[in-house]
């Protein structure tokens, strides 16, 4: 008989969790101290838009696999296997991650589990806080050993967080047991048996690798958007400049698009959280390079607004300015450190009406950034505007027709952010388009 699944946490990472693994055949019970998360999920009603999860949880529903509960004794009695999926955001004035829901999760479970399981870590968690989980399971589980603990950290990227668990590009099991990894072996035989590579190394590895990629990421992006400096500065373009580079297969040319830079609930949190672990092991000069990508991703933003500055004559004062997009990338409703919304305050502060418009993102948006206006289209965005600003990329954006809306616009002025855009086809139809590193 299968394992059953339990998922402890149902916020963008649990939810996405639960329901592909109840497409991948078990049963699975999603928990969490939000009732009113829980009900929603139950409804098959996601808080946050991801591309095909709905349709998931409903399908994991109706067939009965898949469903909510608040209760720990409930998951306690269920589950074979916990996968641990609570969020670990910044600490409140540190730049270091905050470990209290994950705390929270181990001391409500362990002393409910008793007969062998696996609890299996999937949050993102700085260097050496699966060993100190491990012991306190330990020393609260009535199982004893038989409550073993694993670390297998998720790799998800927002707006494709179902296939991105469906169809993962590697696993990584941090174990301490033959059990433990036989146990993982089944939850994921299907991904395995397709070929997605399956590592197994320690507690600390399996934690350093997830922020360990996420810094390289980071630093990749960064590296892009500084090379749009120097290109700004000699004259050069950094779209065929970033082409040029990702044809050497020792570089690739996956995130090496410049443009406004990274956001989101992970990167920027996860770097700054990596850096603070290092200083805390001693080793923090080996990092010190990652405060550089940070600056350089936050250039990037500033230099957007002075871009769009430069447009309306070096004052935004009595201007109107029309943003597309609010979301920190495409494909998701996720605002935590967008730098669109960014963009667009640092324009409202300066003295211009800003009108917002993003296709998932306009309740999150509206709720945290109440002084912007917001539109119900892109066209409603852009009417009146001096200078319209392509700030995250969507499609509906890319795909607009810039001779419809320079009907609508009240100067042709256009900043890129993202470098998403043809440039051709814009100055075609009569607007002055500016982007980053290039003329």
């Amino acid at each position: 008989m299968p394992p059953r699944v339990t998922v402890m946490g149902t916020g963008h990472l649990g939810a996405s969790h639960a329901a592909c693994m109840a497409e991948l055949g078990f049963d699975v019970l999603g928990v969490d101290s939000d009732e009113a998360l829980v009900d929603s999920l139950s409804q098959a009603e996601p808080t946050f838009y991801e591309p095909g999860l709905k349709q998931l949880l409903r399908r994991g529903l109706d067939s009965g696999r898949l469903s909510f509960t608040t209760s720990y004794q409930r998951a306690a009695d269920f589950g074979d296997v916990h996968f641990i999926c609570v969020g670990t955001p910044t600490a409140t004035g540190s730049n270091r991650a905050d470990l209290s829901y994950l705390h929270a999760c181990i001391n409500s479970l362990g002393p409910l589990l008793a007969r062998p399981c696996l609890v299996v870590g999937k949050s993102t968690v700085p260097v050496g806080t699966a060993a100190d989980c491990a012991r306190r399971l330990a020393e609260l589980a009535p199982a004893g050993d038989g409550a073993e603990l694993a670390w297998n950290p998720e790799f998800l990227r927002e707006g494709r967080a179902v296939p991105d668990t469906l169809h993962p590009d590697r696993i990584v099991a941090g174990l301490r047991s033959e059990r433990a990894e036989a146990t993982l072996r089944e939850i994921y035989a299907r991904p395995v048996a397709e070929g997605t590579p399956f590592l197994v190394t320690d507690f600390a590895t399996a934690e350093l690798v997830k922020v360990a990629a996420n810094a390289f990421l980071a630093t990749k992006i960064s590296f892009i958007n500084a090379m749009s400096e120097v290109c700004d500065a000699a004259g050069a373009d950094v779209t065929v400049l970033a082409a040029a580079l990702g044809h050497d297969a020792r570089i690739g040319s996956a995130s090496l698009n410049p443009g406004l830079g990274f956001g989101g609930g992970c990167l920027p949190k996860d770097i700054r959280a990596f850096m603070a672990r290092a200083g805390d092991l001693g080793a923090g000069q080996s990092l010190a390079f990652l405060r550089e990508v940070d600056a350089i991703n936050g250039r990037c933003r500033s230099r957007t607004v002075e871009l769009a500055s430069e447009l309306v004559g070096g004052s935004f004062g009595g201007r109107r300015v029309g943003v597309l997009g609010a979301a920190f990338k495409p494909d998701c409703d996720d605002i935590r450190d967008s730098p669109a919304l960014d963009v667009a305050e640092a324009v409202h502060r300066l003295g211009a009406q800003v009108t917002v418009y993003d296709p998932e993102a306009m309740d999150n948006a509206r709720r945290h950034h109440p002084d912007l206006k917001y539109a119900d289209s892109a066209m409603e965005a852009a009417r009146d505007a001096d200078v319209v600003l392509l700030l995250t990329e969507w499609q509906e954006f890319l795909d607009a027709d810039p001779g419809v809306m320079a009907e609508v616009v009240t100067q042709r002025n256009v900043v890129d952010g993202r470098n998403a855009l043809d440039p051709a086809r814009w100055r075609t139809a009569g607007w002055n388009y500016r982007a980053l590193g290039r003329h």
